[in-house]
């Protein structure tokens, strides 16, 4: 049985990690990166574990063992990873007026678990979980990863809009 829940220890924080490296781009084939979807950003534990005592990111466990995880990243982390700093300038820019957003900082499912309705329950959990106050999931996705983007869609992500930065077209969306 699968069931959905913040993670509370080190163990479930060093899973999320060990998965994340499965599915980073750098480690997937040219097929899988079309075809499957990839993670773009490599986290340290110690940002991990930040980010987690913020606002606990969401895990699907099945028998112990994650096998999907959506990470809650707040706003105050904006300039803690590189890669994501022009995001929350973009962010910024298309909800100024808004400071009731969490950043989902990103979303992963088990190859072994995919199709099965994870990616949806993971955003449905971090919605519920949100600090009092926040009302609104912000994330963004490279314009290549085809499947996520038609899976954010799916579960009602709209966009905000579309930019480039570095060599990449990003799609900052929310889901509200």
């Amino acid at each position: 049985m699968i069931y959905y829940k913040q993670a509370s220890s080190t163990q479930e924080l060093e899973q999320i990690l060990s998965l994340q490296q499965k599915n980073l781009a750098k480690s997937l084939t040219t097929d899988e990166l079309e075809n499957e979807g990839f993670l773009t950003v490599e986290h340290s534990m110690d940002i991990l574990q930040a980010m987690n005592e913020e606002c606990g990111h969401i895990i699907a466990l099945e028998d112990g063992e994650v096998i999907g995880y959506a990470l809650c990243m707040h706003p105050k982390f904006a300039d803690s990873i590189e890669v994501l700093r022009p995001m929350f300038v973009e962010i910024n820019k298309a909800v100024a007026d808004k400071s009731n957003y969490m950043v989902m900082g990103q979303i992963c499912v088990s190859k072994s678990h995919r199709g099965q309705g994870i990616f949806r329950n993971l955003y449905l959990t971090m919605k519920n979980k949100l600090p009092e106050g926040f009302d609104t999931i912000i994330t963004e996705v490279d314009g290549k990863n085809k499947r996520s983007l038609r899976a954010h869609a799916a579960v009602g992500f709209q966009t905000l809009k579309v930019y480039p930065a570095g060599e990449k077209e990003w799609h900052l969306i929310e889901l509200k």
